[in-house]
């Protein structure tokens, strides 16, 4: 790793010492994100005023020094990982909101966290829908950074959906606004969605300005059981057929359920103690929420093998424990595990799921897997134990193909969780090299000293082969 003293004290002798941090701690805590993947970084930059990233960016592509921006971390691929040393700017002392009431707006520095701004929408009657699981801690910004989704994207849609409008700056340091606080907007390329999902390489925001839609008048939930994982996607189909769009639709085969279980200390269900298990929510206006329970009801005692519906709210938040628990309690299973965000087409869950039940047959490993069905975007996890070498090969082989067949069905590598270094060993599997040159190209020309998150998306890194720090950061499931 190249370091860059010279910059270094220059950066400082422009913002001071109490915003360019080089102690030792400093520096570890920005070394990696929740891959827990380290790469220690030569400064940390906790800038205060969003004038203060374009004078970093301006010195650093002067000179050449690597620069990775972070929220808080939370991402899994790696993304916000300083591979390559160098500058690491930490967004989150930038976290102003302002709802914009009667436009239905909200205006925020891209280190806001994202539940803050959804209780702050809510305050003023309205709702910011994309909810990743980290949302009490991750920041807007990698939001954006990774065109998160999470439970309501089935029917609101992801985070690109509901962006206005950024700003910030390019890796030249040049400030720069893609949209307006406007509903419309059509002077010029779209740069806007070209920023959304490019993982920190193509510039910094700083700000944003986000749509927001009313807040549903009524939320109703109820949770159902089946014999097995077919016929669970197969119940899940036939509800989308009779055109029920749920607020959430959320799926958790029979691994799942049990890790929860074993959590949890009880069954889901009485008597059927690791059944395959869907969760669903309806929102919208009391009569339409009304008229669409009588056919989700009608569609479980017909479809599922038990049921049960929350009368409150808070009978709501017990149903949802299964969910809530599932994915730390999988580390019963082993000590180490690949999470797999991939997506598939409608068409495909049937053959998905019977691929899934070979490839666990097949490399010894347990794979349990849950997520949004009413979008596709299902969550595979290959847990093994790192002291097994065996196992470690059983699980790069397997999710090598995990990610071909994904592809093969029509699907997609990663929904929410971007690329990072986690899955550059398939972005290729996805793009072709046509579609990997363009991408290259685009980099390229908004980043012509290569600076922004250098290593990611088009180097191939094998993550699995990297030691992770023992470290237990705060969102990590209890």
């Amino acid at each position: 790793m190249k370091l860059n003293p010279r910059a270094t004290a220059a950066l400082r002798r422009k913002l001071g010492a109490k915003v360019v941090l080089t102690d030792e701690a400093s520096c570890y805590a920005a070394s990696f994100d929740s891959s827990k993947i380290s790469f220690l970084p030569e400064a940390v930059i906790k800038p205060r005023k969003e004038a203060e990233v374009g004078v970093v960016l301006t010195l650093a592509n002067r000179h050449g020094v690597p620069v990775t921006v972070r929220g808080r971390g939370t991402t899994l691929t790696g993304a916000a990982a300083p591979m390559a040393g160098g500058w690491v700017i930490d967004m989150r002392s930038l976290a102003d909101i302002r709802i914009e009431t009667d436009a239905g707006l909200a205006e925020v520095q891209a280190g806001a966290v994202v539940g803050d701004i959804q209780r702050a929408a809510e305050a003023q009657g309205w709702f910011y829908p994309p909810d990743p699981s980290s949302k009490e801690y991750c920041t807007i910004g990698g939001n954006i950074a990774c065109n998160a989704g999470g439970m309501h994207g089935g029917k609101y849609g992801v985070t690109r959906d509901f962006v206005v409008a950024l700003r910030g700056f390019l890796p030249t340091g040049e400030a720069v606004t893609w949209g307006t606080a406007t509903k419309k907007f059509a002077a010029g390329f779209n740069l806007r969605d070209l920023w959304i999902g490019s993982e920190g390489m193509l510039g910094v925001v700083t700000g944003a300005v986000l749509k927001l839609i009313p807040q549903p008048a009524e939320r109703w939930t109820l949770l159902t059981s089946f014999k097995d994982e077919e016929q669970a996607l197969t119940a899940a189909l036939a509800l989308f057929r009779a055109r029920v769009q749920p607020a959430i639709c959320e799926f958790l085969d029979a691994d799942s359920v049990r890790c929860a279980e074993s959590a949890t200390k009880q069954a889901v269900f009485a008597g059927q103690a690791g059944r395959p298990v869907i969760l669903l929510e309806l929102a919208g206006g009391k009569s339409e929420v009304r008229e669409l329970k009588r056919t989700v009801l009608a569609w479980a005692a017909e479809q599922a093998t038990a049921h049960r519906a929350a009368k409150t709210r808070a009978e709501a938040e017990q149903l949802w424990a299964v969910r809530r628990k599932c994915s730390g309690a999988m580390f019963e299973l082993g000590d180490a595990k690949l999470n797999e965000d991939v997506v598939l087409p409608m068409r495909s869950y049937l053959a998905f799921i019977r691929f899934l039940a070979a490839l666990k047959r097949e490399s010894g490993l347990p794979i349990p897997t849950f997520g949004h069905v009413a979008d596709g975007n299902l969550h595979v996890n290959i847990m093994y134990h790192r002291a097994i070498p065996a196992e470690e090969r059983a699980a790069e082989k397997a999710v090598q193909r995990l990610m071909r067949t994904v592809v093969e069905l029509g699907g997609a590598i990663s929904g929410e969780h971007g690329i990072g270094l986690a899955k550059t060993p398939f972005l290729r599997i996805q793009h072709n090299a046509a579609e990997v040159r363009a991408m290259q190209a685009v980099k390229t020309a908004l980043d012509p000293q290569g600076i922004l998150n250098p290593g990611k998306m088009f180097d191939v890194v094998r993550i699995w082969k990297f030691a992770r720090e023992q470290v237990k950061l705060p969102w990590d499931h209890k």
